[in-house]
């Protein structure tokens, strides 16, 4: 099944979403899918990942309590393992996004917070991609969604939601 994987210390519940669903907080074994962050780089190692893998990082990786550079920092010791790994390779898209701006400028239909970046790497991506397609959280829920084709939660759903296919050959 699926795992979340969350940042130990100064990890906080509110950056993981299925901590949100009762059937997955309630539930021992649904819960029990929620690891630390620590378990990864082993499940990693081993190729022993699920199809999906949700990684919060704790609240100083995820640059809100600290600095940017401890965030890039963070992600520069994280990252290059998942791209070396069969999991990625084999068919595997890593999306990194960021939750909010500094201000709600740029926004758009349900979105709040501004202009954020997002990454999407995958072995079948277009290199050096650049979309003009503005998207929000809502556009990369539908893309999963419809990729596993799964029906679309919330905003997800609405017509105007656009998954992120432009991002892939």
């Amino acid at each position: 099944g699926p795992l979340a994987v969350v940042g130990r210390g100064s990890y906080v519940r509110r950056h993981d979403p299925f901590m949100y669903f009762v059937g997955i907080r309630e539930n021992p074994a649904r819960c029990a899918q929620v690891v630390p962050l620590e378990r990864f780089s082993a499940d990693l190692a081993a190729n022993r990942l699920p199809d999906f893998v949700w990684i919060t990082p704790n609240v100083y990786h995820d640059m809100h309590s600290a600095s940017i550079r401890t965030g890039d920092d963070w992600l520069a010791s994280f990252v290059p393992a998942i791209l070396r790994s069969p999991a990625w390779r084999d068919g595997g898209v890593l999306f990194i996004t960021w939750d909010e701006g500094t201000t709600s400028a740029g926004c758009c239909g349900n979105a709040t917070g501004g202009r954020v970046p997002t990454l999407v790497i995958a072995p079948n991506g277009k290199p050096g991609y650049r979309s003009d397609v503005q998207y929000t959280h809502d556009s990369l829920l539908r893309t999963i969604e419809d990729a596993w084709q799964l029906g679309h939660l919330g905003h997800a759903g609405d017509p105007t939601t656009s998954p992120m296919f432009d991002f892939f050959r």
